[in-house]
């Protein structure tokens, strides 16, 4: 799979934000998006995911499975995790799986994978702020896509669990899989920088 941007420009509440971008990132590599507060790199991660509309130039993928959209084969991580807190951290697993569909994996073998298999009856109300982030990085692997879009992905997560989550990015690119991360940090994998606006 290969993810291409065409000059693309980014317009939010009739501003422009960026314009003019270009990028493209092959399989089993990542692509992080830098740049200072306010310059768009979330708003480029919502557009790659279409949660967000391309203003001017084109967004686009090849080599992909031909009958999906480019949203349907990404993952969206964004700066906020989205939990049910009455659920169960299992309950809340199961809920994405059976939501997004497609290839799915082991609920239990996803959240041990991320250090939350003895958490996982409890309810996501009464996580920390680093568990819940653990848990929005185990439906990443419950859920199997090769486009992993993730905004700032080391948010809330303690040494430890920036090392899981390194290794697995690392697991993923080795699979054939494409990350493009908006971070002001380092991810812990080997990254081409794309900067919006200039220097961080």
């Amino acid at each position: 799979m290969k993810l291409t941007g065409r000059n693309v420009r980014c317009v939010r509440g009739g501003r422009e934000i960026f314009s003019g971008l270009n990028f493209e990132i092959q399989a089993g590599k990542a692509l992080a998006v830098t740049g200072a507060n306010g310059a768009g790199k979330s708003s480029l991660l919502r557009m790659i995911a279409g949660l967000l509309p391309v203003a001017d130039g084109a967004i686009s993928a090849s080599g992909g499975e031909a009958e999906l959209t480019l949203s349907e084969q990404a993952h969206f991580l964004g700066h906020r995790d989205a939990l049910k807190p009455a659920f169960t951290v299992t309950e809340n697993l199961n809920f994405w799986r059976d939501f997004l569909g497609g290839k799915t994996a082991d609920a239990k073998a996803s959240l041990e994978s991320v250090g939350l298999g003895h958490v996982a009856q409890l309810p996501a109300a009464v996580l920390s702020a680093g568990q819940r982030r653990r848990l929005s990085v185990a439906r990443l692997l419950a859920v199997q896509r090769p486009l992993w879009l993730l905004d700032e992905p080391m948010s809330a997560l303690d040494l430890s669990g920036q090392r899981i989550f390194a290794a697995l990015m690392t697991k993923h690119l080795k699979s054939g899989g494409l990350i493009v991360a908006a971070t002001h940090g380092p991810l812990g994998i080997p990254a081409k920088i794309l900067r919006i606006g200039g220097d961080a």
